[in-house]
């Protein structure tokens, strides 16, 4: 670290300097946050423990859920403890710690994102094959896949941030460390990195944008031929709820990094959506907009009320 050992932390300046705000705030991301891990967690047991959701549409958005969770709490927790401390630094390598869980969380569910797109079009345009093209082993090599390419852009650019020099101003005019936000206080140029981190999202765009786009143009081709009103309907309820994710995760996450970086409230809001909002409605529209999910979801609370009914009847056999 003797590249940046003139300063050895920075200052988040977070959403707002009001201490009344903060306290705001404070509650409202407290209580997105639980919510987030609530619900997050939920989708991920009642995948597991429900051998119906045993298919690789349900093995993708388990790991989308738990990827939600790491988005999340990357960044939450320590705006959380900012909103109640009048110290709001971070250390060097705390920070870069972080852009490097953050740019791993966004790169993963940007690629997995992308192989649901093409799980939805398989099952869909090909359902006679589907089982058949869209295996298990298949399925792990291709979450496997999207965790090395998110794991190898993000090391990639937290590397090269150890090139810059930062001296002079350590504000950083965000809740978190992205990387945009870094580049401006560095006395070095920062033109290789914001290169870097350019060719990063082009590459990253490139490789799940024409996925995406491809398998949703045949879906609604597909969805369209159809005769029947209702087989139109359950066609694209099953397909409906990762196209919201889609446009939420990506809409967002395009706008911030194309644009270039201002430090302007604006900035901080759509990071706030992509981040922070969608890691919470993304269990909410899945389980909502998902028949099998609610299904799964009565079926086990049953469960529970059953072995909890089971276990009292147990206590009063035993006490008599």
């Amino acid at each position: 670290m003797k590249n940046v050992s003139m300063i050895t932390e920075f200052v988040l300046l977070g959403l707002s300097s009001d201490p009344q705000i903060q306290t705001m705030l404070f509650v409202l991301f407290l209580g997105i946050y639980l919510l987030t891990l609530v619900g997050n967690l939920v989708m991920i047991l009642v995948i597991r423990v429900d051998p119906r959701l045993h298919t690789p549409m349900y093995f993708f958005l388990g790991h989308l859920s738990f990827l939600d969770l790491s988005f999340s709490s990357v960044t939450v927790p320590k705006m959380l403890q900012n909103f109640l401390s009048q110290n709001k630094s971070i250390s060097v390598w705390g920070c870069i710690t972080q852009s490097f869980f953050f740019t791993l969380s966004g790169g993963t569910e940007a690629c997995l994102l992308s192989a649901m797109a093409y799980d939805r079009y398989a099952a869909i345009c090909h359902p006679l094959v589907y089982t058949m093209v869209i295996n298990r082993p298949l399925c792990i090599v291709i979450v496997s896949i999207a965790w090395a390419v998110g794991f190898l852009i993000s090391l990639l650019n937290s590397l090269f941030i150890h090139k810059l020099y930062f001296c002079g101003s350590n504000i950083i005019l965000h809740f978190s460390c992205e990387l945009p936000p870094l580049f401006p206080l560095s006395c070095t140029d920062p033109i290789v990195n914001e290169i870097l981190l350019a060719l990063s999202c082009a590459f990253l765009g490139l490789l799940t944008l024409p996925l995406i786009l491809f398998s949703y143009s045949r879906i609604i081709c597909a969805i369209l031929n159809i005769r029947s009103s209702e087989g139109q309907a359950k066609a694209f309820s099953t397909c409906s709820s990762h196209l919201t994710v889609v446009l939420l995760f990506y809409g967002t996450a395009l706008f911030r990094y194309i644009s270039p970086a201002s430090g302007s409230v604006l900035e901080r809001v759509v990071s706030i959506q992509y981040s922070v909002i969608t890691s919470l409605l993304n269990p909410l529209i899945y389980s909502l907009k998902n028949q099998e999910v609610k299904a799964a979801l009565q079926r086990m609370l049953k469960q529970q009320k059953c072995a909890s009914w089971y276990n009292k009847s147990c206590v009063i056999l035993l006490r008599k």
